[in-house]
C-alpha cells in the first residue's frame, strides 16, 4: 500500500506483517487464545509459524472455547503450562492425543472451565470488573474443582450466585476469510468466541486467506472493523487441515495421519515433517 506520509497511512502499513513477525508477539508465560471452534477455522498457519521460531515460547496458558489440533501441537511441542477450555479433542477423530498424554502424566495444569465460565470471565474482563455473576454451576460439584470461583448473594433477591472471575488475555489469534487494505477482517458465521477475543486480548492477530482492496458486507460473514485487529497476516489455507467454510473443507486424512503418528509415539517426527512441508 502506498505511503502518503500521513500518520494514518503509516499505522495502516504496520498492520500487515509476516507470519514470523506475528509469531514474535507471543512471549513466555503469555495467555494465548486461539480462535475458531473444534475443527473449524483454527489458526494452524499461525501455530506453525510459532513452532518454527528459533526459541519457542514456554509456559503458555492456552485459552479457547474448545481446544483442537492447533492446541494439541503446542502441547506436544512443550510450549504449554496450563489449559483453560471447555473441551479439548478432535471430535469424530477421537481424543487429542498429546493433550491426553500430557494431562494423564500431570505435565499440564488444568483450569476446569465450561462454556458459561469462559464467556462470563471474558465478559468480566471486557467490562473492567473483577467478576460477573451467574446461576451456572449452582447445584454442581464444579466449584470444588475451582476454589478460586466464589459465590455472592444477589443484592436484590438474596439468591446465591456464582461469581466467575475475569479472564485476561495477552494475545488472541483468529483466522478469517479475507482482510482489506483498510485493516478490516471478514470471518464466517461460525463465530465461537472470536468477537469476544477481539475485545479482551491485549494484542489481536488475524491470519486471513487473502488480502483484498475492499471487503463487501455479506450475510455469510461478519466483518471485524479496523482497529479490531492489531496485525493481519496473509495466510492462504491458514486453517488447514481444519475447515474454512466456504473455501475448503476439513481434511479427514490429515487428522487420521496425525492421530496415528501420535499413537505410535512419532509426534516429534510428525511435527518436523509438518513444519518443513
Amino acid at each position: 500500500m502506498p505511503n502518503s506520509g500521513s500518520t494514518k497511512d503509516m499505522s495502516m502499513a504496520e498492520i500487515y506483517v509476516s507470519p514470523e513477525e506475528a509469531a514474535a508477539a507471543v512471549n513466555d508465560g503469555d495467555t494465548l487464545a486461539l480462535g475458531g471452534v473444534t475443527l473449524y477455522r483454527r489458526p494452524l498457519g499461525f501455530v506453525k509459524a510459532l513452532l518454527r521460531r528459533r526459541e519457542r515460547p514456554r509456559d503458555l496458558t492456552l485459552l479457547s472455547f474448545t481446544g483442537g489440533l492447533e492446541s494439541d501441537l503446542l502441547v506436544g511441542a512443550g510450549c504449554v503450562k496450563r489449559v483453560r477450555s471447555a473441551y479439548f479433542g478432535l471430535e469424530a477423530f477421537g481424543l487429542a492425543p498429546m493433550f491426553t498424554q500430557f494431562a494423564q502424566s500431570q505435565r499440564l495444569e488444568m483450569i476446569e472451565e465450561t462454556e458459561a465460565s469462559i464467556v462470563m470471565g471474558i465478559r468480566a474482563q471486557i467490562a473492567g470488573v473483577g467478576f460477573l455473576p451467574s446461576r451456572a454451576w449452582i447445584g454442581t460439584d464444579l466449584p470444588m474443582l475451582r476454589p478460586d470461583v466464589k459465590t455472592v448473594a444477589d443484592p436484590y433477591s438474596g439468591a446465591e450466585l456464582v461469581a466467575f472471575p475475569a479472564i485476561a488475555c495477552d494475545v488472541a489469534v483468529i483466522h478469517g476469510l479475507a482482510g482489506d487494505r483498510e485493516g478490516n477482517v471478514l470471518i464466517n458465521n461460525n463465530l465461537g468466541i472470536d468477537l469476544e477475543l477481539v475485545y479482551v486480548a491485549e494484542t489481536v492477530i488475524a491470519t486471513v486467506e487473502r488480502i483484498v482492496d475492499r471487503l463487501e458486507r455479506t450475510t455469510d460473514g461478519v466483518i471485524i472493523p479496523f482497529p479490531g485487529c492489531d496485525m493481519v497476516v496473509e495466510a492462504p489455507h491458514g486453517a488447514a487441515p481444519t475447515s474454512c467454510y466456504p473455501l475448503y473443507p476439513l481434511s479427514g486424512e490429515d487428522f487420521l495421519q496425525y492421530t496415528e503418528a501420535c499413537n505410535a509415539g512419532r509426534f516429534a517426527e510428525y511435527l518436523e515433517s509438518l513444519l518443513h512441508y
